[in-house]
């Protein structure tokens, strides 16, 4: 499907979601409004007039949160620390150096499974068990021990993202790496190929598709990874440190509008890639 094509299936489900979040604000901020709508006289204007604009509600409208993105955002300086986009910086400097360690990583190991039967017969399973170890259980416990030996905030905080970004890598270059089918193998060991002739010219050509699909799962949970480290240190930048000040002074605003803004920033991250393996697949000779 062309991207003109999904315009318009796109707008209509964020329409319907809006309507829906608009209408679930009213009993969600009930507590706090009812006894505002009673002294005003009831009626449906005052219950969507107090239901949308409460100063610290328990949901907030879709258009406080787009208010408190724009004043945090495009109000005040990005270099201060009231403006999203330095909080947003600190936690994508920690996002993309785990990213990219993490998608080294998978794709060593990717290489040494499918040329060493040994690695993979020890190695497959406990790349895989490790994904069943909760982030937030084992994130502290790191994020504590790694600071007491000095090294940079973004460094410890980049190790959390690099081990959840790391597995899909590693998987999806393993089926990579795999995909060439039995006969282009068989013709490069008729041409006297060596493992890595193999590797180089026939192997990481055929992956580079698993790799990018790969590799936008891998971002976005790069940026969730880079959050939750943030959370257990008492940052004092980043989205995780937004969002946990918000929770301390029950500024639920503050906790939408980063959250938002993190989810923006995903978006774009995992479009970027998108643009990069378009180009890439234009290269490599495919149609357009």
């Amino acid at each position: 499907m062309t991207a003109r094509g999904t315009v318009w299936p796109v707008t209509v489900v964020c329409l319907v979601l809006i309507a829906v979040w608009y209408l679930a604000a009213i009993p969600m901020n009930s507590v706090i409004t009812a006894p505002k709508i009673a002294a005003a006289g009831g009626g449906l204007w005052n219950t969507l007039s107090f239901s949308w604009n409460e100063t610290r509600p328990v949901l907030p409208a879709p258009h406080q949160v787009a208010q408190e993105i724009w004043n945090s955002v495009f109000m005040v300086a990005p270099w201060k620390v009231k403006s999203l986009l330095y909080h947003l910086w600190v936690t994508l400097s920690s996002t993309l150096a785990g990213f990219v360690q993490g998608t080294l990583l998978g794709i060593l190991l990717a290489i040494g499974i499918v040329h060493v039967r040994s690695l993979e017969k020890s190695l497959m399973p406990w790349i895989i068990a490790s994904q069943t170890i909760p982030i937030l259980a084992i994130a502290p416990m790191i994020i504590v021990v790694l600071g007491k030996t000095g090294l940079p905030d973004i460094v410890t905080k980049s190790i959390i993202s690099t081990y959840l970004c790391f597995f899909p890598v590693a998987i999806g270059m393993v089926k990579g790496l795999r995909s060439p089918d039995k006969l282009q193998l068989d013709l490069m060991r008729t041409y006297n190929a060596s493992a890595w002739d193999v590797l180089w010219k026939l192997r990481l050509p055929a992956s580079v598709p698993f790799l990018f699909a790969s590799l936008k799962v891998s971002v976005a949970i790069a940026l969730t990874g880079a959050i939750v480290a943030e959370l257990p240190t008492g940052a004092v930048a980043g989205i995780g440190a937004r969002l946990l000040q918000g929770s301390y002074y029950g500024q639920t605003l503050q906790i939408w509008a980063a959250l938002f803004v993190a989810a923006f920033a995903a978006a774009a991250l995992v479009w970027l890639l998108g643009r990069l393996e378009l180009i890439n697949a234009r290269r490599m000779g495919a149609a357009p």
